[in-house]
């Protein structure tokens, strides 16, 4: 029994008429008698009495009826809600980033993209850039923003800028009056670094830019694995901290300091990670944004890296 015999038996039996319930469902008046009948012989019994005048339900076509009618409702209900939950897959937008990286242009995408695009609900959340790939695999997200390299093969990549390396320190650290601060400086020093997994490529290079200057730094990292708690830490007087430039443009604590690292510092490519299915428009339109964005940004004046507000 198949769910279009079950529409032309209803049509029939709400008409009683043959030719009437045909035109309903927009088959032959022959095809549809036909399809009457295969199923009565399916069903076993009779469920629609005949005669050359009239048509009229049996016991059985009776019962039938209604269970047809409740069966019709659930498979239209079934289709409506699929195509409800396909419409809301594609009108969600869900970004992940890492840790301590979020070039300015993001942020300012995502308040444009809100604003032309008030029905799409995005989600922005912080993962390590690994999982988040992962997921991004496994179609639980629309756009990662990484550093580079990542390991995305496979993937639309669209860079969007670098990061440089600076030192956050308190403004009572002896060298806060420098314009850049020479890694040698950290010479047996134990700076703050997030953990490798939260930004590979950065980590990787400020190890190298140590070695490379003959330096011997020992990390050290937080309870949480935050650029708040680092900052936090170094407020509080312990240490200082290596970050990605773009935490200049968001964090700012009183006795906090910024300070670019001196040449040859070590710095990583920026991008826009995303699936590549021609259904994620919502993705392209965001790309399309933070890159636009990045271009006016980086064509405009840019100010000296800050040494943040007291």
């Amino acid at each position: 029994m198949e769910l279009r015999h079950l529409r032309y038996f209803v049509a029939v039996a709400e008409e009683l008429h043959f030719r009437r319930a045909a035109e309903r469902v927009h088959i032959a008046q022959p095809a549809i008698s036909e399809q009457i009948r295969n199923l009565e012989r399916e069903l076993g019994t009779q469920l629609l009495e005949r005669t050359p005048r009239s048509v009229s339900l049996t016991p059985p076509g009776a019962v039938l009826l209604d269970e047809a009618r409740r069966m019709l409702r659930l498979a239209d209900d079934a289709q409506r809600l699929t195509r409800q939950a396909h419409t809301r897959q594609f009108s969600r937008l869900r970004i992940a980033r890492p840790a301590d990286v979020l070039p300015a242009a993001v942020p300012r995408a995502l308040r444009r993209f809100a604003e032309t695009n008030p029905d799409v609900d995005v989600s922005v959340e912080q993962l390590d850039p690994r999982a988040a790939i992962e997921d991004m695999r496994a179609d639980l997200l629309d756009v990662v923003l990484v550093c580079l390299p990542a390991p995305l093969a496979g993937l639309n990549v669209t860079p969007i800028g670098e990061e440089q390396a600076v030192i956050a320190l308190a403004d009572t650290h002896p060298g806060v009056r420098q314009d850049a601060f020479p890694i040698e400086q950290l010479d047996g020093a134990a700076p703050i670094l997030l953990p490798r997994q939260s930004n590979p490529p950065f980590y990787d290079g400020i190890i190298s830019a140590a070695h490379a200057a003959g330096v011997t730094i020992t990390p050290t990292h937080t309870a949480a694995p935050t650029v708040e708690q680092a900052l936090v830490a170094i407020s509080a007087g312990r240490s200082v901290a290596l970050l990605p430039s773009s935490v200049t443009a968001r964090h700012a604590l009183p006795g906090l300091r910024f300070i670019p690292l001196a040449e040859p510092a070590p710095r990583c490519a920026v991008a826009l990670a995303t699936s590549g299915s021609v259904e994620l428009l919502h993705a392209s339109r965001f790309v399309r944004l933070v890159v636009a964005l990045s271009r006016a940004q980086n064509s405009s004046p840019r100010p000296v890296l800050g040494r943040a507000a007291a």
